[in-house]
């Protein structure tokens, strides 16, 4: 999950409360604990008994297809999906930032009917256990300890960061507790439960989350729905894609003719092959291969398809969510777009604050600047100080201070410098120096929250709306004050957080207790032990994300989460190749696993170093196939002598679902009718 844009968004959310726009009272706030309570106690009740290592790790194999549908999306579906969805869609994205859903949909399809049969047939508790059994046991090792690392070192303390922002947000005018406080007790809320019940308490406790989250989105989009229904054409007509004569044949038309015809510009999957977002090019091939990783070979996503009391279950679970998934983008990316049409005076007002905040924040920024000077032996100039803190706003590079600023700024410095006292003046850029000023620390923060990747100054890009803001302007605004709507929306986000990252710490343990340490340190392991070391892991992990996440705060790491995202490429592609190549390919050595793997790192670090202007997306895939390349061509010179004979799950039924077929064959027609309907080419 990619968290980078909440920071701002809900910094955003933050300023329109203490504005009093965002109200939160008593109902909300009994609401939204009672949600969580709720969550946590259901996952505790109904997971009394569990004993055995499966009953622990996988839930007995006994999970039915609604419980195994709801849970893959509520892992799956977070702030990312409410947020960032409905931003893009606000902005010059618009419905085509739905491609990452449905086409999510087919990738399940393919899930369901090529890769589950294998995986329950040889039944496996992790996904780095199948390579064991196709490869050797290095390419296990490999890629049990890569897994293990990213999921702790990367994805829990970022969810955990993610969930202490919203929490940190929505209640700061009515509790006492900080950013690091609410780390704790995220972490906590998700160990309590997964730690006593394992998959079926995650299983359980993800039926009310994804439930909450997908009908959280609808509330959002029937009310965003009803003011757009009430407005005035010509208030939207400054951000509508129609002519004068347009407006006036609308004036008797339905509401959605309304709709339809205003964004024209917005309602197309298919954009040019430049897009920076979406472009038409990506799905041909570079949004498949973080798809079919991501859902087909994800330990804590693909976790819950392996806990499937038969074949046909598991089938009709991952059916079931490729379900939702067709209709998420109706109550998120829509509503985004509607943001835009009835609020585009909110959006541009926040994307002004932005200018504004960056003014403030840079003379806040310059002692580290000047500090950073300083250690290289450079003087700053006035020149270049006003080129430091710049901007591209609305398409051109303008400056955030003035030179007259810059003069003044600079004379603090060298007043600093004359005076002996730049160690003091300079000490702004040490950490220990923000835990006693933090509002200044903060304003920092906001600013490297700013920078751009590859850029050479913390600048961002500012158009002339905020898109990101779209989902928290729609909070603000479309709900009512009443019935604790906001407490339930608030909690559903929550949740969302807490759900993942309960995923996440589940399979984290699954793979460290099953791939190491049963595997290294005790072989012999009874399923006590098992289920011990798998309950102390989970508390060991979420410790160590609590104490990890804090720090994603620091202005050092401003690029972090675009970090995230190119590191995934590191790994993704290898680990996709080696599947899918070992799968359908009976003659691959097993040694080829490794070298595969290791291909497609070395493959996108070339590319990422030396040829850093191709898109991320095009990287990926090109390294994927210099792997299966590598891999054909050891096949051909060096073909294992026989078949490899995979273990077989004898208790596991693996006949087949007759309408799981049936529904696989309707997703794949509605998403194909999707695409055709919203070409472009209708309206």
């Amino acid at each position: 999950m990619d968290i980078g844009i909440l920071s701002p968004i809900f910094a955003d959310a933050s300023a329109s409360a203490s504005d009093g726009g965002l109200k939160f009272d008593v109902l909300d706030l009994t609401v939204f604990l009672a949600f969580i309570v709720a969550v946590v106690a259901v996952g505790l009740i109904k997971s009394r008994g569990e004993k055995g290592s499966e009953d622990y790790f996988l839930a007995g194999r006994g999970l039915t297809w609604w419980l195994i549908g709801i849970s893959l999306i509520a892992a799956n579906i977070s702030t990312e999906q409410f947020v960032g969805m409905s931003g893009s869609a606000a902005g010059i994205t618009g419905l085509a930032i739905a491609s990452f859903e449905w086409l999510a949909a087919v990738t399940l399809v393919i899930v369901a009917f090529l890769f589950l049969p294998k995986f329950l047939k040889s039944g496996i508790y992790t996904v780095p256990q199948f390579l064991e059994y196709r490869y050797d046991a290095a390419a296990r090792t490999i890629v049990s300890m890569i897994m293990v690392t990213v999921l702790v070192c990367v994805n829990i303390s970022a969810v955990i960061y993610s969930g202490a922002i919203v929490a940190d947000t929505v209640f700061k005018e009515v509790t006492w507790l900080n950013l690091q406080a609410y780390c704790w007790i995220i972490g906590v809320i998700a160990a309590i439960y997964v730690c006593a019940g394992g998959l079926k308490a995650c299983a359980w406790a993800d039926l009310l989350q994804g439930t909450a989250l997908v009908l959280g989105g609808a509330i959002i989009a029937y009310f965003a729905y009803r003011v757009f229904a009430g407005m005035d054409l010509m208030d939207i007509a400054t951000t509508a894609n129609v002519t004068p004569e347009q407006m006036k044949s609308l004036a008797d038309a339905s509401v959605a003719e309304k709709f339809f015809t205003l964004n024209s510009n917005k309602l197309t999957m298919f954009l040019p092959a430049d897009h920076p977002e979406v472009p038409w090019t990506a799905l041909v091939l570079g949004l498949w291969i973080p798809n079919l990783y991501y859902w087909g070979f994800n330990q804590y996503i693909i976790q819950r398809t392996l806990g499937a009391k038969s074949l046909a279950e598991g089938q009709k679970g991952i059916m079931f969510a490729a379900g939702l998934k067709l209709i998420i983008p109706f109550i998120i990316v829509l509503p985004g777009i509607l943001a835009f049409n009835i609020y585009s005076d909110d959006l541009r007002l926040e994307a002004q604050r932005d200018v504004k905040m960056l003014e403030s924040n840079a003379k806040t920024y310059a002692p580290i600047y000047f500090h950073q000077l300083e250690t290289l032996g450079k003087a700053p100039s006035v020149k270049a100080t006003v080129e430091y803190f710049s901007a591209d706003i609305d398409g051109k590079k303008r400056n955030i201070i003035s030179e007259s600023v810059a003069k003044d700024l600079i004379k603090e410095y060298e007043s600093a410098k004359n005076s002996g006292s730049l160690k003091e003046y300079a000490v702004k850029a040490d950490s220990g120096w923000r835990e006693s000023n933090p509002e200044a620390a903060k304003s920092i923060d906001l600013w490297n929250a700013t920078v751009a990747k590859g850029a050479k100054s913390p600048a961002k890009e500012l158009k002339g709306y905020k898109y990101d803001s779209a989902f928290a302007v729609l909070i603000r605004n479309v709900l009512p004050d009443s019935f604790g709507l906001r407490g339930f929306i608030f909690a559903s986000l929550l949740g969302a957080v807490v759900s993942s990252l309960a995923s996440m710490l589940n399979a984290a343990s699954t793979i460290f207790t099953i791939d190491i340490f049963k595997k290294f340190i005790s072989p012999s392991a009874s399923n006590s032990a098992q289920v011990f070391v798998g309950r102390l892991t989970v508390l060991i992990f979420a410790a160590a994300g609590c104490l990890v996440a804090p720090q994603l705060a620091n202005p050092k790491l401003g690029t972090v989460f675009v970090f995230i995202q190119e590191f995934q490429g590191f790994i993704s592609p290898g680990v996709l190749a080696i599947f899918i190549f070992g799968m359908f390919s009976k003659r691959a050595p097993r040694f080829s696993g490794v070298i595969g793997i290791l291909t497609s790192s070395i493959a996108y670090g070339i590319l990422y170093f030396a040829f850093g202007e191709i898109a991320y997306l095009n990287r990926m895939a090109i390294a994927f196939f210099c792997a299966l390349a590598v891999m054909f061509l050891l096949t051909i010179f060096k073909p294992l002598k026989s078949d490899i004979v995979m273990p077989v799950n004898e208790n596991m039924n693996m006949e087949s679902s007759s309408g799981a077929k049936i529904a696989g064959i309707s997703i794949l027609a509605i998403t194909a009718v999707l695409y055709i309907t919203f070409s472009g080419l209708f309206f």
